[in-house]
């Protein structure tokens, strides 16, 4: 890449640059393992010679590490679709029931956070939708790390919670649902043909936190893709440009992944996870009364400690589907 000439052409040195960045995902995290089971070999060097606690603790700190980093490599080698590495934009809608179903999917939304920030990957809430007592009534959150999109799209489908509603006075047992949809963010070096004609933008006075500013003003904006019916909003920026800018991010991710299924479609893929408000195709089942038992019923993993997973511990059930479908669904 320093050579003179190479960004003369622009799309031949992006993809070189591209390409150099895959390698290097691939590479970084193999290097550090080599490094650290050098690093063990010496510490077992040392306790042939004395018996040393501290040195078995470190040796069994760096065994647990190199044995995570491993099955992470082995993961990844199921994540080699081209978007597998692009960060997530991960939407959360309640299902029917009202004010006990936009509260589970604030938990959901939560969790996901959770998970994030368990990984090191950032999180953007680019639209939100407040409930009118609780929870809320959309979001969409950006989620940014390396293959989170690999990742997450073992979380498309409809999330089930039993639970007794904190909302109900006679302390009833409830079921409600949410639907949770995974899209690659798409960058700018993914082509997605966006026509002036075929979006029509409206804009909005934001609503929720945000102070005078978002009760005066019509900043926020919503995209709607006419020959798609796709719709997309933003409105957590305070400037109409940027909202708008975000917006356009937020329905290229989607036409790209509506690209993706229309050609999993013409080769026969089944799209076991993907559902449009289908609320009886559950992907996973939370139980919080009359036990506690997380279920998913696409790979039967079970998990008995509920809130460890909703404290962000979902990645068992991450390696389970990407181990039973591998890279094969999105």
């Amino acid at each position: 890449m320093a050579q003179p000439g190479f960004w003369d052409r622009a799309d031949a040195a992006r993809q070189t640059v591209e390409e150099v960045k895959r390698l290097t995902r691939w590479v970084q995290p193999f290097t550090e393992l080599r490094r650290r089971a050098d690093h063990a070999l010496e510490l077992a060097e040392l306790l042939e010679h004395e018996s040393d606690e501290g040195i078995e603790k470190e040796l069994a700190d760096e065994a647990a590490a190199i044995a995570l980093g491993v099955e992470d490599l082995s993961l990844r080698t199921m994540l080699q679709g081209p978007e597998d590495a692009l960060d997530a934009l991960v939407t959360i809608h309640p299902g029917a029931g009202g004010t006990e179903s936009q509260d589970w999917a604030e938990m959901l939304m939560r969790m996901y956070t959770r998970w994030a920030e368990r990984r090191g990957f950032t999180v953007e809430i680019l639209d939100l939708l407040a409930g009118e007592e609780a929870g809320l009534k959309s979001v969409s959150l950006e989620i940014g790390g390396q293959y989170a999109y690999g990742f997450l799209k073992a979380e498309k489908g409809v999330h089930r919670l039993v639970r007794i509603s904190p909302f109900d006075s006679q302390a009833r047992r409830h079921t409600s649902f949410a639907s949770v949809f995974v899209y690659p963010v798409v960058d700018d070096t993914i082509e997605i043909d966006l026509r002036d004609e075929d979006i029509r933008m409206d804009v909005f006075r934001a609503s929720g936190a945000g102070g005078q500013h978002v009760n005066k003003t019509s900043s926020a904006v919503r995209l709607t893709h006419i020959p798609t019916n796709i719709v997309v909003s933003c409105q957590q920026e305070r400037s109409q440009h940027k909202n708008k800018a975000t917006a356009l991010k937020m329905l290229k991710a989607a036409l790209y992944q509506r690209a993706l299924e229309e050609q999993e479609k013409k080769r026969a893929v089944i799209e076991a996870t993907k559902t449009d408000n289908s609320w009886g195709n559950q992907i996973r089942s939370y139980v919080f009364q009359p036990y506690t038992m997380v279920n998913d019923h696409r790979t039967e993993l079970k998990v008995g400690d509920v809130q460890r997973v909703m404290n962000g511990d979902i990645d068992p059930f991450i390696e389970a589907y990407l181990k039973k479908f591998g890279g094969s669904a999105r």
